[in-house]
């Protein structure tokens, strides 16, 4: 037989709020042990007569907190079982034991395995003390978050926030860059140290930028970000973009976005993809977030029109690609390597072709040009083409002889065009010219969707050069001979060359 364990909870910091019962439990134990002598109640523990050992040690042998709260559960479990059933031993923690105290949830869960008689009594937590000193009710909406593991997903400003764990002036600094990506820096913010102890408790209001400059930061120390609803917090969560498209969708909404379908928002769709990849060929910041939050709208509606139906909503959007993302990383999420890019996109076509099989649909029945958008822009589309067909082996075998593909295709269209040929014949001449152009730019690496929009920037980059040059004149394109319009985009020819 074991010995039982208890844990008890020291309460806040304050020795006048430890329970009768606990220090009876103290009183009576076969040994105690703390998990840190760095506490208030401590020296009342003393004065009573209850000696202990404690775990400081062990904070200076591990690199990491759970390292510490892993020998913590590992030593009470050892000496538990080396006792006998007319034993008690109690492991005293600062609070209450089921607030933040990892060592207890470990010891839950290991005590159920091993078959020790654990008991947990509950003490004031620092949480208590947090309600009456700070002057909030937690009803009206509470988190609770920990300083050493805290994330931008977590903040919620409409919520009452503590943060937990502010054991140094480092957590603290994690805390400030982790509620600076929601919070402005000069955003007013709460820091209390041992809250309720008599002599000790200091409150103190401190712009965020702030935060890991103030002095004191210790095991009682906590950060309170008040309850905040204004727009200019809220309007950076998603659930206040979700909440906002619902409203522009509903019947006291816009006429305008009520109307719209599917079929209707297409085009916009299309629209703002161009508009944002317009913004990447310009590096261009400012109005790349622009963009693509238009780009995110209709995402945003689409979604919003399903989410009316019953369908789905925007939150199963994202799951579906949070799933996708990492079904699909084997190398980052499960036990696959990828030592390249390459080997990398390996292992996304093969969990592409798996998530196929698990869907009833046998990747080696398709065709091998399956996966490719029906509504691709055509040179897009002719690249992805001949893309799957190399994969099976319809290819050329090097670039020469693609080249000279283009060669015969070109001969073709001339001929089409010196015989009067239909405008429909020439038509398919000229895109066998384009189709067979853009396997060459596949064999030599280039994608030819942005090979054609360098041209097209650098031809309006000429021209608005030629036009400049021309209105510096008096005259204008339009007035001018193509042979003076040649000279001066040989000129900006010039001037790009000696740019470079």
């Amino acid at each position: 037989m074991s010995a039982r364990l208890t844990v008890v909870g020291l309460g806040s910091g304050n020795p006048d709020r430890l329970t009768l019962g606990i220090v009876n439990k103290l009183r009576g134990a076969s040994k105690v042990y703390v998990r840190t002598k760095e506490h208030p109640a401590m020296k009342a523990l003393e004065e009573l007569g209850v000696g202990s050992q404690s775990f400081d040690e062990l904070y200076e042998s591990f690199s990491s907190f759970p390292e510490v709260y892993e020998a913590i559960t590992l030593k009470l479990i050892e000496e538990a079982r080396s006792g006998d059933n007319a034993e008690e031993i109690v492991y005293a923690v600062p609070g209450h034991p089921m607030v933040a105290e990892s060592a207890v949830s470990k010891l839950r869960l290991r005590c159920a395995e091993e078959g020790i008689d654990l008991n947990i009594l509950g003490g004031e937590s620092f949480l208590d003390e947090a309600f009456v000193r700070l002057g909030f009710d937690p009803i009206e909406g509470f988190q609770l978050l920990d300083a050493s593991g805290i994330s931008r997903s977590q903040l919620r400003p409409e919520l009452h926030t503590l943060i937990g764990q502010v054991y140094d002036t480092f957590t603290a600094s994690e805390a400030k860059l982790c509620l600076m990506e929601l919070y402005p820096p000069e955003y007013e913010v709460v820091v209390g140290h041992a809250l309720g102890v008599e002599g000790e408790e200091r409150i103190v209001r401190v712009p965020l930028y702030e935060l890991d400059r103030q002095e004191g930061y210790g095991n009682l120390s906590l950060i309170y970000i008040p309850a905040d609803r204004s727009e200019s917090l809220r309007n950076r969560t998603f659930a206040r973009l979700h909440e906002i498209v619902g409203i522009l969708r509903s019947p006291e909404g816009c006429p305008w976005d009520r109307e719209q379908t599917h079929e209707s928002l297409r085009k916009n769709l299309i629209e703002e993809t161009y508009e944002v990849l317009e913004t990447i060929d310009e590096d261009d910041p400012e109005h790349m977030k622009e963009e693509l939050g238009d780009l995110l709208l209709q995402i945003m509606l689409h979604s919003q029109m399903e989410e009316e139906l019953g369908t789905f909503d925007m939150f199963d959007v994202i799951e579906g690609l949070t799933g996708k993302l990492i079904f699909r990383h084997p190398h980052v999420f499960g036990d696959k390597d990828a030592q390249d890019a390459e080997a990398a996109l390996q292992n996304w076509e093969g969990m592409k072709a798996e998530e196929k099989r698990r869907k009833g649909i046998k990747p080696e029945s398709e065709s091998a040009l399956s996966g490719v958008p029906l509504d691709l822009p055509a040179l897009m589309k002719a690249y992805k083409l001949q893309k799957k067909a190399s994969k099976v082996g319809f290819d050329w075998d090097n670039i020469r002889d693609v080249l000279a593909k283009i060669g015969e295709e070109l001969d073709e269209l001339t001929e089409a065009i010196d015989g009067g040929a239909p405008a429909e014949e020439q038509m398919a001449e000229l895109g066998d010219l384009l189709f067979a152009a853009t396997n060459a730019a596949r064999f030599i690496g280039a994608d030819p969707e942005e090979a054609l929009t360098r041209t097209n920037r650098k031809f309006v980059e000429r021209f608005h050069y030629i036009e400049r040059r021309l209105k510096d004149k008096g005259t204008a394109p339009k007035d001018s001979s193509l042979e003076e319009m040649e000279a001066l985009w040989q000129e900006a020819k010039t001037e790009e060359r000696a740019k470079r």
